[in-house]
């Protein structure tokens, strides 16, 4: 209740006061008014230019030792500030809540200065907090939203703005940085491409580096949604050329690079004998063009059409010999899915310790578990139950006894990525919840040695496993050669150093390889990767000159690539810091350094500047690294590192390659 305020207000006689104001002719009282009026508006405008002047523009609500958060009053927004310099690290922007200016923060945790608590009226409250540190000389600061009603949904923003973005998931046009993507929002969970081309790809994780030289790492439990939209990237100097804390494990062992390519069957899959006569006409006609060295890849239809013809008795387990390619190596193709109508599916049914080998809705109360059926190379299939012991030990001696029966080197696993139960609406299991199926099933099939190859990766960087790159379009654009080198970046930045990139030449549905100058600019660029993999041989695409050109890339790539990858690779085990490097990882503040995607870095003294473009005999090249000189060795001249070298020559027959 409030009082009313008592005052002498002197004797004033009315009568008097009454007469005079009566007395008062028209223009007098008009001029009274305004006067009045006047007076009024004088008073407001003084309170909010002292309210403007008075008050901070900002005011701190948290400090560390080495930052601290500000509320910056002009656009109601929370800054990350460095100390003592004041550079800005970090702005958090209020949405949504409340949609109109926010007013000064009412800290509501004051007795407690490591925290900060503001809340908007009945609709959310957002705690800051000083956490402990994660590594030493590191300093946290934890950012909690609560919702305050049950209607109210609040979501983590991140701009890409002035900000270059790295890392996250693979999307079918890479880019490189994430800032040039274009990706709906979507939960960040591993998909197959192939069927989903707007969803995410099969390699990705939940960490983002910036360049300006800070990371996001949501935690793995948390409900994540990545939207990207294209933007052009106006980076901010910065350092983000060592991995902080929470970036990618390293590995615990190291899968070696192939010195040999690896050569894609495609002939006829009709019959187990079909297949052995054209497996054995494939190594004829390699060791005809002098390149009887390497690896042939058979699919997943042709590894179960040899699996099912018994073509080893069950007695014998020993390697077959001689091998069905000899004298070069044999990979097969498997997968977690059965048909339902496969012979496999209805053996593994049978008896009632195998009716847990699949994934399952979750049962009613009294009732019994239904397979889970999906969709998989357009038959109607189960999924194996990575949840089940049993059903591991069923599916990995499986896959030991086909590799002994076939003498297989390497056993590919597809169908890895992806979350089943996300994508049919049903709820999943909470050990399969996001990328849980791909992680369990990665680790099992690590169990297999370093001679196997998975589809998917998603917190499994530390594995000694291969990871087979998703198929690219025989083109020019970002789905096709354009995204190979952001890919490999990408794979790289995330710890998948020893990747099998995509066929030369692009392997995408409906991919029909016809144009020799993209066949021989692809292949410029895989002679510097883990693994060399072609689809179509050179002798039936191009001329004998291409021909010639294979051979050169695959001893270029023996003698010069594979030790290069093995010196690096004790390095990345050591410290942690990839293979494959962008140029920013030597100029960590040149902003013109962020946006380059077509050269890499091999370690810190190999730089490869392909041609991407389709007639170019010419390019800008990039040169990372002031006062570094660099060696071409295609013309022996030397140049100085972070300058760029414009219209730079490359013919057909030469990439542009750099020694430090």
């Amino acid at each position: 209740r409030t009082m009313p305020l008592s005052r002498h207000t002197g004797q004033i006689p009315e009568s008097t006061w009454t007469l005079g104001f009566r007395e008062m002719t028209e223009p007098w009282k008009g001029a009274v008014g305004c006067l009045g009026v006047a007076v009024f508006f004088a008073m407001t405008i003084g309170i909010i230019s002292w309210q403007t002047l008075e008050q901070p523009a900002e005011q701190w609500v948290l400090r560390g030792r080495a930052a601290g958060m500000l509320w910056e009053r002009g656009r109601g927004a929370l800054l990350l500030r460095a100390l003592p310099a004041g550079r800005t690290l970090l702005a958090i922007a209020v949405g949504s809540v409340p949609a109109t200016q926010p007013p000064p923060p009412r800290d509501r945790c004051w007795h407690d200065g490591g925290q900060f608590c503001y809340s908007w009226e009945e609709d959310a409250e957002l705690r800051l907090s000083l956490e402990p540190p994660a590594a030493p000389g590191t300093e946290c600061y934890g950012v909690s939203w609560t919702p305050l009603r049950p209607d109210v949904t609040l979501k983590d923003c991140f701009s890409m703005a002035n900000i270059s973005w790295y890392g996250g998931p693979s999307v079918r046009e890479q880019r490189w940085p994430l800032n040039g993507a274009d990706s709906p929002a979507q939960p960040l969970v591993s998909g197959d491409l192939g069927t989903n081309p707007d969803g995410f790809g099969p390699v990705l994780d939940s960490f983002f580096l910036g360049s300006t030289g800070n990371h996001l790492h949501p935690r793995a439990s948390l409900p994540f949604c990545s939207p990207l939209r294209r933007r052009s990237p106006l980076p901010a100097p910065g350092n983000p050329s060592r991995c902080p804390a929470g970036c990618p494990e390293r590995p615990t062992r190291g899968s070696p690079p192939r010195r040999s390519p690896v050569w894609r069957y495609h002939g006829p899959e009709g019959s187990a004998a079909r297949i052995k006569r054209g497996l054995r006409s494939l190594a004829r006609r390699l060791k005809r063009h002098r390149l009887q060295e390497g690896v042939v890849a058979l699919g997943e239809r042709g590894t179960a059409v040899l699996a099912a013809a018994d073509l080893v008795p069950p007695e014998r387990r020993k390697r077959q010999a001689p091998g069905l390619v000899e004298p070069l190596e044999l990979s097969i193709t498997l997968s977690p899915y059965a048909s339902v109508a496969s012979p496999l599916f209805l053996r593994s049914l049978r008896g009632g310790e195998a009716a847990g080998f699949w994934l399952s809705r979750r049962p009613r109360p009294g009732g019994s578990s239904v397979p889970l059926l999906t969709t998989w190379q357009g038959q109607l299939c189960a999924r194996l139950n990575v949840t089940s012991p049993a059903a591991l030990r069923w599916y990995l001696a499986r896959a030991r006894r086909l590799r002994q029966a076939l003498g297989a080197t390497y056993v590919a696993f597809q169908g890895v990525e992806g979350n089943s139960f996300l994508e049919q609406g049903v709820p999943a299991p909470a050990e399969l919840a996001g990328d849980g199926y791909a992680e369990v099933l990665a680790a099992a099939l690590a169990t297999l040695g370093n001679g196997t190859i998975i589809s998917a990766g998603t917190r499994s960087s530390h594995l000694p496993l291969f990871v087979q790159m998703s198929p690219l379009h025989s083109d020019w654009s970002h789905a096709g050669l354009k995204g190979l080198i952001p890919s490999v970046l990408h794979y790289s930045l995330l710890g998948y150093n020893f990747f099998i990139p995509d066929a030369v030449g692009g392997s995408a549905a409906g991919a029909t390889l016809g144009d020799p100058e993209l066949f021989v600019r692809w292949l410029q660029i895989v002679t510097f990767l883990p693994v060399m993999a072609f689809g179509t041989p050179p002798w039936l695409c191009c001329d004998a000159w291409v021909l010639n050109l294979t051979r050169q890339c695959i001893q270029r790539h023996r003698d010069f690539v594979v030790p290069l990858l093995l010196k690096y690779s004790q390095e990345w085990q050591s410290l942690g810091y990839p293979i494959f490097r962008p140029a920013w990882w030597l100029s960590p503040t040149d902003p013109v350094a962020f946006t380059i995607e077509d050269e890499f870095l091999i370690g810190d003294e190999v730089l490869v500047a392909p041609i991407t473009e389709k007639g170019q005999r010419w390019r800008d090249i990039y040169l990372p690294g002031e006062g570094h000189l660099w060696l071409d060795t295609n013309t022996a001249r030397v140049f100085d590192g972070g300058t760029t070298l414009r219209n730079y020559s490359a013919s057909l027959a030469e990439v542009p390659v750099f020694v430090k």
